[in-house]
């Protein structure tokens, strides 16, 4: 994750989603390993995560996300190997965006089964878009590139550009020259995505994303992100997303790829699958995950691992939620060496320390899943990204869940494999 400034704490709370009264039950768990009660789980829904979404000063209504259909009739922007239009799938984005301009109807854009190397960018304002894969499952179409947020500038350029996929005129020329044209001396995290999507309504069904970097890097600082959203109401269904350290990046950021505090954006993720290593799912989304298998994998040799990673804003009470889910790693996680289920990311606070009530205080609830060997169950949660600040889990009798004193990463109902 990439330490930046946060622009400033929106002054519209979530009134409408704040959590009210106390815990009913008595509270189970420790302070290293908090566990919600089944009062306090119940009040964290797929729908109050997604009750509202867009700019706060005029945000959308509720979002209730039903199974991606694809259209019944062949789909007119097709994408293969050998060519029907086209072998990339960023000129079918951006002759479809052509074309439709910013149009309601949505757009389908058939992959045909092979791997298609090059980075894919969605602009925002782009019409409601679906890439899907036209295999029998998510392995047969792979999109993939290798891209470090150490890489300089002018190796991103070679790396993304170099047979000129991004010209000037473009629908998402405008994001792939922010970061072309950096100043600075790496492109950073914000710029190492393979897929990258700022609009509203992007679905994924069916397909493979890979930040191919992998194990070709140390185990110290090599973010690499598969995939990053940072619009409202993005449906991830029947994915793989394949990556080490930054894998799925759920983001919340404008035009000009700045952090911003002034919208929500809603992510939902079915029936998937996450790999990587080090906060490998990251972000400021409110984010459902349900039926999803996390996969940690130790290969790259990092000293730490951990699944996610939210830098919710402080009076949001909905980051992430996890349901009916996955956690497994590999075979490297034995004796003493556990994974991590997650950390808080202090977005913001790397000058100031966490200022409570003010800067990042990420949520997650994890909730009826399985969990198996490789994660440590006496302590899951490590102390926050950016800050260090120590995990701190409330189980007091008469806790407040967005208590600012304290942590907000939680389970409920867990099966924890021996």
């Amino acid at each position: 994750m990439r330490k930046i400034t946060i622009l400033g704490i929106s002054a519209l709370l979530f009134t409408p989603l704040l959590l009210q009264g106390c815990a009913t039950q008595t509270p189970r768990g420790t302070t290293s390993r908090p566990q919600l009660t089944a009062a306090e789980a119940a009040t964290f829904t797929t729908e109050r995560y997604f009750a509202q979404g867009g700019a706060l000063s005029a945000p959308d209504g509720p979002w209730s996300p039903s199974p991606v259909h694809l259209p019944q009739t062949e789909s007119a922007w097709r994408v293969a190997p050998s060519g029907a239009p086209f072998t990339r799938i960023q000129q079918a984005v951006n002759a479809a965006i052509d074309q439709h301009g910013a149009q309601e109807a949505r757009i389908y854009i058939r992959i045909e089964p092979g791997i298609y190397r090059e980075t894919v960018y969605i602009p925002e304002g782009a019409p409601p878009i679906t890439l899907y894969g036209a295999g029998d499952s998510p392995e047969e179409v792979r999109i993939e590139l290798a891209i470090d947020s150490q890489f300089s500038v002018a190796r991103y350029r070679q790396r993304v550009n170099s047979q000129q996929q991004y010209r000037e005129g473009d629908p998402a020329w405008y994001q792939y020259a922010l970061c072309a044209g950096r100043t600075s001396k790496t492109i950073g995290t914000n710029c190492a995505a393979v897929v990258w999507s700022q609009s509203a309504d992007f679905q994924l069904l069916n397909l493979s994303v890979a930040n191919s970097l992998l194990d070709t890097v140390d185990g110290g600082t090599h973010q690499g992100v598969a995939l990053r959203t940072d619009g409202d109401r993005v449906q991830l269904e029947n994915v793989r997303l394949l990556g080490r350290q930054d894998t799925l990046y759920v983001n919340t950021s404008n035009r000009r790829n700045e952090a911003v505090t002034d919208r929500i954006s809603r992510v939902y993720v079915k029936d998937s699958y996450v790999e990587g290593d080090v906060d490998y799912v990251f972000g400021r989304a409110n984010a459902v995950f349900d039926n999803v298998h996390f996969h940690t994998v130790s290969t790259r040799r990092s000293p730490e691992a951990y699944v996610l990673a939210p830098n919710t804003l402080p009076d949001n009470p909905y980051g992430f939620l996890v349901k009916n889910s996955r956690f497994t790693g590999d075979g490297g996680y034995q004796g003493s060496f556990k994974a991590k289920l997650g950390r808080a990311w202090d977005q913001g606070a790397g000058k100031t320390g966490y200022l409570a009530g003010k800067t990042a205080n990420g949520q997650v609830l994890i909730a009826n899943s399985t969990i198996d060997q490789s994660y440590d169950r006496l302590s899951p949660w490590g102390a926050a990204a950016t800050t260090a600040r120590p995990f701190r889990g409330n189980t007091s009798a008469e806790r407040q869940l967005d208590d600012v004193a304290f942590n907000r990463l939680w389970e409920f109902n867990n099966r924890w494999q021996p």
